[in-house]
């Protein structure tokens, strides 16, 4: 049974921890280690490299000089490969770096990796990081009191945690990742690996404690503005108009001739 050394959030090791005999059981593969960081590294590059053939350089069309009677030897174009400024032979274009590796012996290099810094007493455990808010001189001063301080350190934690994230993202020689994101060249890159307890036994992520939002105030509405005052002629009530009489209808005058 592997152990691996112990220690509290303060820094101070508190004892030993046994690591678990099915995962930890000393395989180490240094073949497919080798495989998996070079699929990996392959995979890091973007492939945008290019250069110019003398197809592509601008220039050259016209013939430097004459063909005969110059005493210098025949040539075609100033955009040559022999040429300073001329087209590049065999360059290097854009291509796609792409690789891939089974699913299980990826698992395996990355179980080799960590059977080996463990067999070498390079994986410490801890029982986790008391970070409420991001703080790089506190990560600074646990790595110090562990004796990790100048080395490459990988630090594993149980799930996502931005504060401790946040507090070695600044520290050059320092990797935070979550336990199950940790690939065989980061294992492999480091000279210490430091994992939090909670991922090598298994237990439950504590899901991030999301701070209720403050109910936001309605602003009142605003009442519409009253409207100015109306002239003092109009403020006083209109009198009731009386109904006028109908005008009485004028007799239609008589024809002439009519009795």
């Amino acid at each position: 049974m592997i152990e691996a050394p112990l220690y509290g959030a303060n820094g101070k090791k508190s004892g030993n921890l046994a690591l678990p005999a099915e995962y930890f059981d000393g395989t180490v593969n240094e073949p497919v280690m080798h495989q998996a960081v070079k699929v990996f590294l392959s995979n890091q590059r973007q492939g945008t490299h290019s250069t110019k053939t003398r197809r592509w350089v601008t220039g050259g069309n016209q013939k430097p000089w004459r063909q005969k009677g110059t005493g210098r030897a025949r040539q075609g174009s100033t955009r040559a490969p022999h040429w300073p400024g001329g087209g590049v032979v065999f360059g290097p274009h854009p291509r796609d770096y792409t690789q891939d590796i089974p699913r299980k012996q990826k698992q395996l290099a990355r179980r080799s990796a960590l059977n080996a810094r463990a067999r070498e007493g390079s994986l410490w455990a801890i029982d986790g990081f008391a970070f409420d808010a991001p703080k790089t001189s506190k990560l600074a001063g646990l790595l110090d009191a562990m004796g990790l301080a100048g080395k490459k350190v990988l630090i594993l934690t149980n799930g996502i945690k931005p504060a401790v994230y946040l507090s070695g993202r600044n520290i050059p020689t320092v990797e935070i990742l979550p336990y199950a994101d940790a690939a065989t060249y980061h294992v492999l890159w480091s000279d210490a690996v430091v994992v939090e307890r909670g991922a090598l036994t298994g237990e439950a992520i504590e899901a991030p404690a999301v701070e209720a939002a403050a109910p936001v105030k309605k602003k009142a509405a605003k009442k519409p503005a009253a409207k100015k005052a109306a002239p003092a002629a109009k403020k006083k009530a209109a009198a009731p108009k009386t109904e006028k009489k109908a005008a009485p209808k004028k007799a239609a005058p008589k024809k002439k001739g009519s009795k």
